[in-house]
């Protein structure tokens, strides 16, 4: 069985204040242009379809159209998750793929994961789509007060979807998380409270033929070569300029054995960092990537930004290397802020009150607290 595996759209993200709506489409269309080309039975986009739970307008048109592009004309069952941008119940909710047959679409969490099951010349192959969910909702849609972290709630799914597999059927799972070993980006948002450890055992997926994940915006391997990241189809920062940005092929065999092949994503546009002297830059080839621009000069250069833009419309980020830190720095400087976590510091500062530890209960009403605090800092 031969299965397409991307995730992480972002649909309605901009760069740096640029709309990336043109760049998006033309992604899109890459990948109906896979489609068509490797005649994959299925379709599966890991979480993050949007960029955040109320997208534009523009964005849900763009997914809608291209939804109808994939039903109407290729034969691939498609499989969606939501991930932690999404909305669940807009995920849920979404009805383009006519034929149900063909189409499992998964916002919001449940306590019963049935597979979709599609078929080949080796018999059945069982997919289980895991939405992402946060530890509140979770533990309202299990009954379990004791799930506290991401893995938490991840194992309680592989678990709710497990039970409902067949013995003897391939099994594949979609899920949007953050694996432990995975190597992470500055685009994305951390999948767990203020305080909280976000990362989850690749073990949680034992007995799977395939784990197709989403979240990170590296393509990789993480925990077995059967666990992968699809990463982002674009790049969202310029931390990402270097990342090869590509979808997964993947051949599912009789015996559960998977073979992946990468198709490279064609940007519309680049993410670069150009690093030199303002005079240099300025007579350089003219460029419509995203650009971010490094000088050399040892002294601050007159509408510098204004003078770039003659030669790259679409700079939107200019620093001096003076001021830039270096990795090292960088690395003390988050090791630091790293080592004390707001909910350590109020638990240490229970148990100095009290004589006693911070409970499990209540760890979770002050990460809630924290949460909502930094959600409300992020809107303001």
């Amino acid at each position: 069985m031969k299965i397409l595996h991307t995730a992480d759209l972002h649909l309605g993200r901009q760069f740096n204040g640029l709309s990336l709506d043109d760049d998006q489409a033309d992604v899109l269309n890459q990948i109906v242009e896979a489609i068509h080309r490797h005649c994959p039975d299925v379709l599966l986009i890991a979480g993050d379809v949007f960029d955040r739970a109320a997208p534009p307008a523009s964005a849900v048109r763009q997914f809608n159209a291209f939804l109808s592009r994939v039903a109407k004309e290729t034969e691939a069952a498609v499989i969606i998750i939501s991930g932690n941008h999404d909305s669940a119940d807009r995920i849920e909710a979404m009805s383009i793929m006519p034929d149900r047959n063909r189409a499992m679409i998964r916002g919001a969490i449940a306590v019963d994961e049935h597979p979709f099951v599609l078929h080949d010349a080796h018999g059945p192959v069982a997919f289980s789509g895991l939405p992402f969910s946060y530890e509140y909702a979770a533990r309202e849609c299990f009954g379990d007060e004791t799930l506290f972290s991401p893995e938490d709630v991840l194992k309680s799914q592989v678990a709710a979807a497990r039970k409902h597999v067949p013995a003897d059927t391939r099994w594949v799972v979609i899920a949007h998380a953050f694996v432990t070993g995975a190597r992470s980006s500055e685009s994305e948002r951390p999948l767990a409270r203020v305080g909280g450890i976000e990362t989850v055992s690749a073990e949680i997926f034992e007995g799977a033929c395939y784990v197709a994940l989403g979240h990170i915006h590296r393509p990789q391997i993480v925990g077995a070569q059967h666990i992968r990241y699809s990463g982002s189809p674009l790049a969202f920062g310029f931390d990402e300029a270097d990342h090869d940005k590509s979808m997964c092929l993947v051949d599912l065999d009789g015996a559960g054995n998977v073979t992946v092949d990468q198709i490279a994503f064609r940007p519309t546009r680049k993410v670069r960092v150009l690093t030199g002297r303002h005079a240099e830059l300025v007579a350089a080839e003219r460029s419509g990537d995203l650009i971010k621009v490094v000088l050399t000069d040892e002294t601050p250069v007159i509408e510098a930004m204004k003078r770039l833009r003659d030669v790259f419309p679409y700079a939107c980020q200019l620093t001096y290397h003076r001021d830039e830190r270096s990795p090292v720095g960088k690395s003390f400087i988050a090791s630091q802020t790293s080592a004390i976590e707001p909910i350590t510091l109020v638990g240490e500062f229970v148990e100095q009150v009290r004589t006693t530890p911070i409970t499990q209960v209540e760890r979770a009403i002050v990460a809630n607290a924290l949460h909502e605090i930094g959600s409300e800092e992020q809107a303001a």
